[in-house]
């Protein structure tokens, strides 16, 4: 799965902590560390949740592929 650098930045841009990002989708601080280091892989709710947070699509944060760079 690799790190989820977009995450990571999406975060950063809006001046977002890791607990804070948990606290907004119901999850814990580790569950967002873990989805940005790669080790978890959320649901699609989750995916859902947290792309809501951050004003992006999907797409922007979880699934844009090398091949698909727009």
């Amino acid at each position: 799965m690799g790190k989820n650098l977009r995450l990571k930045a999406a975060r950063a841009a809006k001046d977002m902590s890791q607990k804070e990002l948990a606290q907004i989708v119901s999850v814990t601080r580790q569950t967002i560390n873990a989805i940005e280091n790669g080790d978890y892989n959320p649901s699609i709710r989750l995916c859902i949740a947290i792309c809501k947070s951050l004003d992006k699509t999907l797409d922007q944060i979880f699934w844009e592929d090398g091949d698909n760079v727009q």
